[in-house]
């Protein structure tokens, strides 16, 4: 058994799960092909650029976003399992790729014409995930990767802080763009290391773009590639907006019973060698952790609570087999949600 059930509210990860979710990243940060850049190309010579010419610090795994967060799922493993045996080959994978060298490089990229919205706000997210998990964790190791980081921190929240009051609407996708996601880390990201600008910049956001919604049509959820739920995503990112007493009054009006019990019901995910069906399986994973969240917060005589986190449970224990499917569709990336998934 790669997972070990705990209780009725969640599972654990044994030490041979680790190891394999492990080895999911450590064996695609270094692979380069096949690779998906979205770079947009300014002169003929353009398309002669490698994925590691281009992103010397997180050219695996696909695409950026998902090297990103599978730095973050390595870090977090250490922190939770220091004596893991892979814990060498993750130090020596990390320390080729987070260097100074390689993040000036990064920084670089988001000075050329027409990149500032690259990767807005999907990969932007999980690069301050895992400066958090970074920050967080008393290691030398992890410092030295934190002190490394910092440039293409500081750039990202940059455009961030710029780009917040021009963003007249949400983006209510079930994929990348999607708006809740990304503040939702960004915010965790500000208050953990007491950014008082950045944090303040979120909140004001949020409200003015989320505060007056009411009844979300939850019911058309999901469309076929999505791996967030719209609805649940803006949700979890309220909790953390609004006083505990707000919070309530805008979540009854947003959601009725009708349209919660519907997102109980699992995704059909009928290819996982396809890269946008698979997806699905990221949904189970991000409903999971967004209806455990949302679960905890209500009080004890709260119907919706007990139907929130028995489906979180559900959720998360039909889709953990599947991380080790042996489809590259999923590999790439679904270890990142999974655990994301069972530690928060």
């Amino acid at each position: 058994m790669f997972f070990l059930k705990k209780d009725s509210s969640g599972f654990e990860l044994t030490m041979q799960g680790t190891s394999h979710l492990a080895s999911l990243p450590l064996k695609c940060m270094e692979q380069e092909f096949p690779n998906k850049t979205s770079h947009t190309s300014n002169k003929d010579s353009d398309h002669m650029l490698l994925p590691h010419q281009l992103h010397p610090a997180f050219y695996g795994c696909f695409d950026w976003h998902s090297c990103v967060h599978g730095h973050w799922m390595l870090v977090r493993l250490l922190k939770l399992f220091p004596n893991m045996p892979e814990t060498n080959a993750i130090k020596t994978a990390i320390n080729k790729t987070i260097t100074k060298e390689n993040i000036l490089q990064e920084v670089k990229y988001f000075d050329l014409p027409l990149t500032s919205s690259w990767e807005r706000t999907y990969g932007w997210a999980w690069l301050l995930k895992l400066d958090e998990e970074l920050f967080t964790w008393n290691d030398a190791d992890g410092k030295r990767w934190h002190e490394a980081l910092q440039p293409l921190i500081q750039k990202v929240i940059q455009l961030w802080i710029k780009f917040l009051p021009k963003q007249t609407y949400p983006n209510r996708t079930g994929v990348h763009p999607n708006t809740a996601f990304g503040l939702v880390f960004a915010l965790d990201y500000s208050r953990t290391e007491k950014n008082a600008e950045f944090e303040k910049a979120i909140i004001e956001s949020a409200k003015r773009i989320y505060v007056k919604d009411k009844n979300a049509p939850a019911i058309w959820e999901p469309d076929g590639s999505d791996f967030l739920s719209p609805s649940l995503e803006e949700a979890d990112l309220m909790r953390r907006v609004l006083p505990a007493k707000k919070f309530t009054g805008w979540f009854n009006q947003y959601f009725s019973l009708q349209s919660l019990k519907h997102l109980t019901v699992l995704p059909i995910v009928s290819d996982r060698s396809d890269l946008q069906i698979v997806h699905l399986d990221g949904l189970c994973f991000s409903r999971s952790w967004c209806m455990k969240g949302l679960a905890n917060i209500l009080p004890l005589s709260d119907p919706r609570k007990k139907i929130l986190l028995h489906s979180a449970v559900k959720h998360l224990s039909v889709a953990l087999p599947n991380v080790v499917s042996c489809n590259y569709s999923g590999e790439h990336w679904l270890a990142s949600f999974a655990v994301y998934a069972l530690a928060y």
